[in-house]
């Protein structure tokens, strides 16, 4: 893995890999899958390595130029960052288990805010983007904004181990009939599968929450996307044993509309106009700094 110092500061590891979560929950959150995410793995490490090492430089210049952050300013980030953690008493729990003073904190949070308003600055005159340009973009990806279909189920599960003999297996599958006769007759799925489920989802009434196609094990997922909602399955056989599946809902994939996916076009296409003036900004800061790239394991 790369690392570089920066005037002499080490952005480590932990600064990158700081910056590569960022990345990956920003584009996950514009509908990039897990699977392309692995793949341009190693063109986020990169790009998550520049964005370090351009934090570095703007937290520098912040300070040389002493850009004004107010008490007032520190006071609100710090309100905002109580009530994320459920109030006072967890942000002292949550200070005292990482050794860290409030004081110490909030002189964190001012070194963020300063980069913040010093970004802003970088960003005057950036224009926030047409209806003109969201309109353009989607017809140019209509492609990418399509959504596969998605169910809602809840299962119960017998196990049979690879090494069951053949007397457990009967028993195990005796098991799973007795539940769904019980079920057909009125009983309840969820309480079922808390008293019989060998699968941590029982504590849950054996809710396995959305998913889609291919997220299960293939006999699984064929059974849970052919049945009807409100339909209970009959027994499907597959590697972990023997499972009874309810189906609470589903809903259809298809082409997203424009309305759909307006804002999130229209952040994107934001973000990536803020991301090219601050870019602009950090490549002078970059050009008059002292940049060395390490390997590291």
């Amino acid at each position: 893995m790369k690392i570089a110092k920066v005037n002499g500061f080490e952005v480590n590891k932990q600064a990158v890999g700081f910056e590569l979560d960022r990345l990956v929950r920003f584009y996950m959150s514009h509908g990039m899958s897990m699977q392309e995410i692995k793949d341009n793995l190693p063109k986020l490490q990169e790009k998550a390595l520049d964005q370090a090492i351009g934090a570095r430089l703007l937290l520098e210049r912040s300070q040389q130029l002493d850009v004004p952050v107010s008490a007032a300013d520190i006071d609100a980030e710090v309100a905002k960052v109580v009530e994320q953690v459920g109030g006072e008493e967890n942000f002292k729990k949550a200070l005292a288990a990482q050794n860290i003073t409030e004081e110490s904190f909030r002189s964190e949070l001012e070194k963020g805010a300063r980069v913040n308003k010093l970004v802003e600055q970088a960003c005057t005159g950036v224009e926030e983007p047409t209806e003109q340009e969201v309109t353009d973009f989607y017809e140019a990806h209509k492609s990418e904004y399509v959504t596969e279909p998605k169910v809602l189920c809840q299962h119960i599960l017998v196990k049979v181990e690879d090494n069951s003999s053949s007397d457990e297996k009967s028993a195990a599958f005796e098991k799973i009939l007795a539940i769904k006769e019980r079920i057909a007759a009125g009983g309840n799925f969820a309480e079922e599968a808390e008293k019989n489920s060998d699968c941590p989802s029982g504590r849950e009434g054996g809710s396995l929450g959305w998913f889609g196609p291919g997220m299960m094990v293939p006999e699984f997922d064929k059974v849970a996307f052919e049945m009807k909602k409100g339909e209970v399955s009959g027994v499907v056989t597959t590697q972990f044993g023997y499972h009874i599946i309810y189906k609470a809902d589903e809903q259809p994939g298809g082409q997203q509309t424009l309305v759909d996916v307006h804002d999130q076009i229209k952040d994107l296409l934001r973000h990536g106009a803020r991301g090219k003036a601050v870019d602009a900004f950090v490549a002078e800061l970059r050009e008059k700094a002292e940049i060395e790239f390490l390997e590291v394991e």
